[in-house]
């Protein structure tokens, strides 16, 4: 359709009628483009208005003419031109000759005299120079010259450079004649073909800003250019802009087939489907017969919002109106259908197709493979798979990273890993997705070297894994003893530009602190402080935790003065963690001048505060202090735990204090909290301490009574309760209960058995428990052997004790001062001595 000039305010009768659907699908307000694009006054005024130069001797003229008529350019005499005139003059003088000039000549022309004498053309000159290019079908070189000119690579003064685009369509626009209207078109085309294909981004806002200009003008560019600039803005999803520069064109001019297909894909990229329907509709109303492309831009658009039904009704009417479906058309309708899970009409599609002639391509086929995959139907989507490869067609990445969702979804890991490894070893790009479906089941599967070895893929593919991932990655290699990969993990993401986020610094950090691994904890501070990332108060609160927990204190609060100084305030937790690590490093005093300053900060101690300054008081041996912090707790009224009744009652316990032990946990009840193993375990122990065994055993049938079950702690101190009473008849009793309910004894329990033998001078059992324990592979320890040792000694045995510790030293267990002292007690019994006499 050829274009022809026409004015914005009497657009064409027939179009009228879509006018009014076109505003409505347009989310901007719609504004006359001659509002808003009508120039300032900075910029160049029309060429009548301008103050002429005096007209030229027409001697002059000719000689000007002979000069750029000619083949080639004597740059000798350039320079006699230029000297004679102004850049206006030359621009009047060039105006009126254009048309006798050698367009080559003068292209040398300007480029002599921008780039050797640096005279500055007008911007109409250059416009002028472009248009002569344009109409010598020197296309190329008048590409390359507008290119320099929006580039600003030649001498040039603009009015607004920021605005030198405006400015050149301003100029263009003015040199357009009636005569030469065709010539103006290809102009329009030039520019704005240059601007959306040179200059990215901010080329198509150049190239829009030109089209409103042009339009307000009455002016526009070939209905090709027109569909051009649309599809460009639509490619690079700037739909809003779509939707104007339609607008635009159906204030000034009747848009082709192409241009509305073009509009009716945006609205569909867009979701707006009713929209892309009515356009749809007033397309036939207005007699332009929509095409096959028209049909299938429609019909996707209704498959992605789940119009199956209207799509196909859709593929019927153009069935009836005398156009045939595409491979695209039946293709789109199949993923429709496959998305939906309707098999059985997408295999009627199918055959329909291929009754049609068609031959399904890679997209039908990968179609139809992601659809069965995402129903968990793999099995089904290799026999597709299969049927591709036998008609000849290659799988590709898309098939593949279906293939490997869809082992994901049934659980079948292996496969998919598989099918991972061999996308890599053939260099097919791997979907994001697919990766971390698999790299997480590894993880949570403790496959970790495979989960490392597809990270490190990942990170040379310039992907990112997902903080999900980075996570859990993190955790499992910390759980197995392998933080050093994980820090290297986190160092290579910061390098890639892909720092992880404080949330998976933080995860990091508090594995690495779990795993004893303070140094590289500490390490991953620094790297976070240097590279400027985001740290909060829980990087700070695990890292002082992993201070606390090794017994380094002071490193503690030294963390806390840090955070304080980025201006991190400490909160109850970060009181708690330094009042914990005073407590266990038996600094009481401290601990009480920090629990004083957590409250001169309002910041309002909390249970687990009060838990911990109990729990050192008994450590310290001061249980009555740590009861009076206990009554505060109830005199305020805040809400215990098992927790704060259990330390006490193990601290009561271990003085022998059995009755207050058992108010407390009556108290426990009568608060509606329970009693829990651990607290039975303490008051077994307390019991069996003060030989009181059989009423331990009663506790422990009472605790199994209330379904609680215990444990082989609990069962352990009730052996070596009746070790201690010489009752080892009981103590076969408790091992046969034990074996009933599946709890094996412990190294402790052995230690405790042995020496129950030993001390009643049956080393023969003794002896025998030891075998028995080495051979279920419970390696003894020094408690062990001290027994050992200890039971010879009393029996005078001193050499058998001697060998014990050279055992010791075999495999590798260190002596201690008990081991020592036993020795030498034994050697120097009256018997010993007088042997050794």
């Amino acid at each position: 359709m050829s274009l022809r000039r026409l004015s914005i305010t009497n657009p064409p009768t027939i179009f009228l009628p879509i006018n009014r659907p076109l505003t409505c699908v347009t989310s901007t307000p719609v504004i006359s483009p001659l509002a808003r694009h009508r120039q300032p006054e900075h910029l160049r005024p029309p060429l009548q208005q301008q103050k002429q130069p005096k007209p030229f001797d027409q001697s002059f003229l000719t000689w000007v003419i002979s000069i750029l008529s000619k083949k080639s350019l004597d740059t000798s005499i350039c320079k006699d031109i230029l000297t004679h005139l102004t850049p206006n003059q030359f621009d009047s003088l060039f105006f009126d000759i254009r048309s006798s000039v050698n367009p080559k000549t003068v292209l040398r022309f300007f480029y002599f005299a921008s780039e050797s004498c640096g005279y500055r053309f007008t911007v109409r000159s250059y416009c002028l120079l472009i248009r002569l290019l344009i109409f010598s079908k020197f296309i190329a070189p008048a590409r390359l010259f507008l290119i320099r000119l929006l580039d600003w690579k030649l001498p040039v003064s603009f009015d607004n450079p920021k605005n030198r685009h405006l400015e050149i369509a301003t100029a263009l626009a003015e040199l357009n004649s009636v005569s030469e209207l065709s010539l103006s078109v290809q102009t329009f085309d030039l520019l704005i073909h240059v601007y959306c294909t040179q200059f990215g981004k901010v080329g198509f806002d150049s190239a829009l800003d030109m089209f409103r200009l042009l339009a307000s003008k009455g002016l526009y560019p070939s209905l090709k250019t027109c569909n051009f600039l649309m599809s460009s803005l639509l490619n690079v999803n700037e739909l809003q802009k779509s939707y104007e520069v339609f607008d635009i064109i159906c204030q000034g001019v009747l848009p082709d087939v192409y241009l509305f297909s073009t509009a009716i894909n945006a609205f569909c990229k867009g979701g707006k489907v009713k929209d892309a329907m009515s356009l749809f509709l007033k397309m036939e109303q207005i007699g332009i017969s929509p095409n096959v492309v028209t049909y299938n831009n429609i019909i996707h658009g209704l498959c992605k919002n789940g119009d199956i039904e209207e799509a196909i009704e859709l593929k019927k009417k153009m069935i009836k109106n005398g156009l045939n479906p595409s491979l695209i058309t039946y293709s789109v309708l199949i993923n429709g259908l496959m998305k939906l899970e309707k098999i059985d009409e997408a295999n009627c599609v199918l055959i329909e197709m291929s009754g049609k002639g068609f031959v399904p391509n890679e997209v039908v086929y990968n179609t139809l493979i992601d659809g069965y995959c995402k129903m968990g139907n793999v099995n089904h989507a290799l026999k597709i798979r299969d049927a591709m490869i036998s008609n000849g067609f290659i799988p590709n990445s898309a098939t593949f990273n279906s293939l490997i969702l869809g082992f994901c979804k049934i659980d079948q890991i292996d496969k998919a890993q598989q099918l991972l490894d061999e996308m890599l070893s053939r260099g097919l790009s791997i979907n994001h997705v697919a990766f971390i479906s698999v790299i997480n089941w590894l993880c949570t599967n403790s496959r970790l070297d495979s989960a490392l070895r597809f990270v490190w893929e990942m990170l040379l593919r310039n992907l990112r894994p997902n903080d999900r991932l980075l996570i859990t990655l993190f955790c499992g290699l910390c759980k197995a003893g392998k933080p050093s990969e994980a820090v290297d993990v986190w160092l290579r993401l910061v390098e890639e530009g892909f720092a992880p986020n404080t949330v998976t610094s933080n995860v990091l950090i508090d594995g690495l602190c779990k795993a004893g691994n303070m140094p590289d904890a500490m390490r991953l501070l620094k790297e976070m402080l240097e590279r400027g990332l985001q740290l909060d108060r829980i990087t700070y609160n695990t890292l002082i935790t992993g201070c606390c927990k090794e017994g380094k204190v002071e490193e503690g609060f030294k963390l806390r003065e840090e955070m304080v100084k980025r201006g991190i305030q400490p909160d109850t937790f970060t009181y708690n963690l330094l009042i914990h690590g005073l407590c266990n490093v038996g600094k009481m005093d401290e601990a009480v001048m920090l629990w004083d300053e957590c409250k001169k900060n309002h910041l309002v101690p909390n249970v687990y505060t009060y838990g911990v300054m109990i729990l050192g008081y008994c450590k310290a041996e001061k249980t009555e202090e740590g009861k009076v912090l206990f009554d505060e707790l109830l005199r305020k009224n805040m809400e215990l735990n098992p927790v704060v009744y259990n330390i006490l009652i193990k601290a009561y316990c271990r003085n022998g204090n059995m009755m207050e032990a058992f108010r407390l946990c009556d108290d426990m009840r009568s608060r509606g909290i329970l009693p829990t193993p651990v607290t039975y375990g303490s008051l077994i122990h307390g019991l069996c301490n003060v030989g009181h065994v059989d009423a331990a055993k009663q506790l422990l049938d009472k605790m199994r009574k209330e379904g609680l079950f215990p444990d082989v702690v609990c069962y352990t101190a009730l052996i070596g309760g009746y070790c201690k009473l010489g009752q080892m008849d009981k103590v076969g009793n408790v091992l046969q209960e034990m074996s009933l309910y599946d709890i094996s004894p412990n190294k402790i329990t052995y230690t405790v058995m042995i020496d129950g033998y030993y001390k009643l001078g049956n080393v023969k059992e003794a002896d025998k428990l030891l075998a028995e324990m080495v051979e279920k592979g419970i390696v003894p320890d020094t408690v062990t052997y001290n027994a050992l040792t200890n039971g010879f000694c009393k029996e005078g045995k001193v050499e058998e004790g001697f060998k014990i510790c050279n055992q010791m030293s075999e495999v590798g267990i260190p002596m201690d001062e008990i081991t020592y002292t036993t020795l030498i007690n034994g050697w120097l019994q009256p018997s010993m001595v007088t042997n050794h006499e």
